[in-house]
């Protein structure tokens, strides 16, 4: 059998259809929020699928019906109307204003030279916007889907930067007011992040976004659940169980300890979900890894969350108001808010009005003890994560005289 291409680090949707990699099928749940509300938000930590799920948006909205065949939305869409799309991946404009500037100018100048639009770099952004979308509806007769990936990104950059943070704060207030007052335009907004900015307007201008993050509807539209994973990676599965020598349950247990263990809303019977980054990199090199932490998910904490050296256990199983995880942002400066947001902690259960936070799996867990403490600390990684082996090895042989010397010497 001629060896299986998994998606690997791969977020363009149509790459993975066209090249025939390994598709964990999310179309029903793709069809379902386009075919709903026409404004939405969803926050989900960083590398957990939300790129590929706006990539998938864009070709559904632009009638791409050929990269459907075989999915679950071939049952559920039978129109296929092509419509215009702007897509904004915001973690394409840099980290500084005149990077998201010229990023901005650069994606509104390609659509007004395909509209004939005499384009004006002294307008500001929204009234070019604002054309933007006139001009498309007068030439194809269709309302356009307008797609924002990672709009946060720009403003968690400088956030130590009070004027280029303001300044950027400003630009989109510009664009957001837009797409509320031009909605007879407008087919569908999405807008994903990791966290919120509450006063930039995107909440309070856009009052008719919906947050879509905490509904058990679309819980699982990001990430894999541990059907999905049986299902899709059947022969992946078999391999990793030869090559390590395990079983297949022995298999499916490291995974789950390793990724699993996401929660996004608080029904219980919505199933957890493994990091897909993380599982997919497992299954393609046949051993458990830490893709997520590798890949720069620590590169932001120590700017939002303070003292987490010191704090970090009790976290475990703590309590945030419902009110407080569903509605605020990070300037409040809760680091749980942000730890949430940021995918180290997720929902482990509800009480009342709050939720119960916990460390979701053990990636993480060893991400946090073994790197970001250090790092915040200023420790050489690579000692600490040496001492926490052997420390696990102490401990599970029964040397507890060593496991004393060395939880002491982490702890100093």
């Amino acid at each position: 059998m001629a060896q299986r291409i998994l998606p690997n680090g791969t977020v363009e949707f149509r790459k993975i259809r066209e090249e025939g990699m390994v598709y964990v099928d999310k179309t029903d749940l793709v069809w379902q929020l386009a075919k709903g509300t026409q404004y939405n938000y969803l926050s989900r930590p960083r590398r957990f699928g939300k790129s590929i799920l706006v990539d998938t948006l864009e070709c559904y909205f632009s009638g791409q019906k050929q990269l459907f065949e075989g999915l679950k939305i071939m049952e559920l869409e039978k129109e296929w109307i092509v419509r215009p799309v702007m897509r904004l991946d915001m973690s394409c404009a840099g980290c500084d204003l005149v990077s998201a500037q010229t990023y901005l100018n650069d994606v509104f100048a390609i659509f007004e030279a395909e509209l004939g639009i005499t384009s004006s770099e002294r307008l500001a952004f929204g009234p070019r916007f604002m054309t933007i979308l006139r001009r498309s509806y007068e030439k194809t007769g269709q309302k356009m889907a307008v797609l924002i990936d990672e709009y946060d990104s720009p403003l968690l950059h400088t956030w130590d930067n009070e004027t280029e943070h303001n300044a950027i704060r400003n630009i989109y207030r510009s664009v957001f007011s837009i797409l509320k007052a031009e909605s007879r335009y407008i087919q569908f907004v999405f807008i994903t992040g990791i966290t919120r900015f509450s006063n930039i307007s995107l909440f309070s201008v856009l009052n008719n976004l919906v947050n879509q993050s905490f509904n058990p509807k679309f819980a699982t539209i990001c990430g894999i659940t541990q059907q999905e994973m049986i299902d899709t990676f059947g022969p992946e599965l078999e391999a990793m169980a030869e090559k390590n020598g395990w079983t297949m349950e022995q298999t499916l247990d490291e995974l789950r300890q390793n990724y699993d263990g996401y929660h996004f809303c608080e029904e219980a019977n919505v199933p957890g979900l493994y990091n897909p980054f993380s599982l997919v990199g497992a299954m393609d090199s046949g051993k458990i890894g830490n893709s997520w932490v590798v890949s720069g998910s620590t590169t932001l904490l120590n700017n939002f969350v303070d003292h987490l050296d010191t704090t970090i256990l009790s976290y475990e199983g703590c309590e945030i108001s419902k009110i407080m995880l569903e509605t605020s942002d990070i300037s409040t400066r809760d680091p749980k808010l942000f730890l949430y947001q940021s995918g180290y902690l997720t929902i482990k259960g509800c009480e009342g009005n709050k939720y119960i936070l916990a460390i979701p799996n053990r990636e993480v867990k060893e991400a946090l003890f073994g790197v970001v403490v250090p790092m915040l600390n200023n420790q050489y990684c690579s000692d600490t994560v040496t001492m926490m082996e052997d420390l696990r090895f102490a401990l599970t042989s029964g040397d507890m005289e060593r496991s004393m010397k060395l939880l002491g010497a982490l702890i100093a």
